[in-house]
């Protein structure tokens, strides 16, 4: 083998690794504080629309980083929180399309009506998945009031934290 044939054989799977690890590097994951802050986000809308809900963050894997159950919130809110956040982030889309997939937009029957169906699955708004960037980070999942009022506030939660969402 000529010398430049195994420079060649021993560099490129340097390369080559030194670019995955590079990648793994720069992969953004949803930590703890931000998880917070979109909560107290959350939590400020409701209260001040006078809402008591449960919220739950999830990370890109559908993991839970962080949950709160505001006083006074149903105790069921807090699965649906849970399920809506999971939800979420395993479609990569909001909960309150799997309504319309389910119902369709005029409650008569939509694409998916099996969807209702599947255990674990929700469909009612309140789960939405957020980005940083280009890549996908997590879903916020809320749950105690009427499903618009779950959604509002889940967006609330996403605003609270859009400039570190970038």
């Amino acid at each position: 083998m000529k010398p430049t044939n195994l420079l060649l054989c021993l560099v490129m799977p340097l390369a080559v690794m030194s670019l995955s690890a590079h990648a793994l590097e720069t992969t953004p994951v949803l930590n703890l504080e931000t998880a917070q802050k979109m909560a107290a986000g959350c939590q400020a809308k409701a209260a001040e629309k006078g809402w008591k809900m449960s919220i739950t963050i999830v990370d890109g894997g559908a993991n839970p980083v962080y949950f709160q159950r505001m006083n006074g919130a149903y105790i069921a809110s807090a699965e649906l929180s849970k399920l809506k956040a999971e939800n979420a982030a395993k479609m990569q889309m909001p909960t309150s399309l799997f309504e319309e997939f389910a119902y369709g937009k005029d409650k008569k029957g939509g694409m998916a009506p099996g969807l209702a169906e599947l255990p674990g699955f929700v469909t009612l708004a309140g789960g939405i998945p957020f980005n940083t960037g280009k890549d996908f980070l997590g879903a916020i999942g809320v749950s105690g009031g009427y499903p618009h009022e779950d959604a509002e506030c889940a967006q609330a939660g996403i605003d609270a934290v859009k400039s570190i969402l970038k």
